[in-house]
């Protein structure tokens, strides 16, 4: 089982980024295989509301968000992380989940496991985590939870809480790919 993590941060090495390679640590330690996708630096352009992509599933804005679909087709499970922007989530993850209009009329995500991991200083997590569940929701994803990391600075989540106290952000973030990798065994358990 394939769970591809999305790092939806403008920043390489910060906290979205730590969070989700500890997520996809969970994940590896369950036994799945993972490939991470940093958004960083990519040329991902907003979505254009054309709707050419209503006719056939493919969007016809040729950018780096082609390689992105590839991966999320090929995937079984979604860990998406992001920073936590002024109550919402990044312009980075907002362009990667508008995009994903294209695949909502053929449903290519449909059935796929999803959670999501946030970054974020001192408020707003649970507005990002309610946003992206909707979004999985509509997506007809198979919902896993979520982690919340804390930390202002970059790298303050190695040593931040997450969003229960009893849990650290790391450990809350690999708790996140374990539960991701529970659901898909489980799934695959009930098609067989």
């Amino acid at each position: 089982m394939k769970v591809l993590g999305i790092t939806c941060s403008p920043r390489k090495g910060g906290n979205t980024e730590i969070l989700v390679r500890e997520a996809l640590k969970g994940v590896a330690a369950a036994g799945g295989e993972t490939e991470l996708v940093l958004v960083a630096g990519k040329d991902i352009a907003p979505c254009d509301g054309c709707e050419a992509c209503q006719k056939n599933g493919i969007c016809k804005i040729k950018d780096d968000m082609q390689e992105i679909y590839q991966k999320l087709e090929l995937a079984d499970g979604v860990i998406f992380g992001t920073p936590v922007y002024f109550l919402n989530v990044s312009a980075q993850a907002k362009a990667v989940i508008d995009r994903t209009y294209a695949f909502l009329g053929a449903r290519k995500l449909r059935g796929k496991v999803a959670a999501a991991v946030v970054a974020v200083r001192r408020v707003g997590a649970g507005n990002v985590l309610s946003l992206l569940y909707t979004y999985f929701t509509v997506q007809r994803m198979i919902i896993a939870g979520g982690g919340i990391g804390y930390g202002r600075e970059k790298g303050e989540v190695r040593k931040g809480v997450g969003g229960s106290p009893a849990y650290s952000a790391l450990e809350e973030a690999r708790a996140v790919g374990r539960n991701v990798m529970w659901m898909l065994e489980r799934l695959s358990k009930g098609k067989s």
